[in-house]
């Protein structure tokens, strides 16, 4: 049997949080609703990812913990007026 190398949840959340950061300075609102929605989810995508590497012997820490990093990076451009103000 062959065992998984990675942590798919982990790498979900990566993507998700890196499109919620990319997304987040459009202007208008829409930055806001977008970069933080998708930011919010992959908050708890990377909270679930680390539960499961944790589990899993380490595998997919990586990338879980640069999905955290994006959400952070996120909420403080938002809080910084990004995809708020014009």
């Amino acid at each position: 049997m062959q065992m998984k190398r990675s942590n798919p949840t982990a790498w979900w959340a990566f993507w998700i949080g890196l499109l919620g950061l990319i997304l987040m300075p459009i202007p208008l609102f829409i930055g806001f609703f977008l970069g933080g929605g998708l930011g919010a989810f992959a908050g708890v995508l990377t909270i679930i990812a680390l539960l499961k590497s944790r589990h899993s012997g380490g595998r997919g820490i990586a990338p879980a913990v640069f999905a955290g990093i994006f959400v952070v990076l996120t909420f403080v451009g938002i809080s910084n007026g990004g995809g708020i103000i014009w």
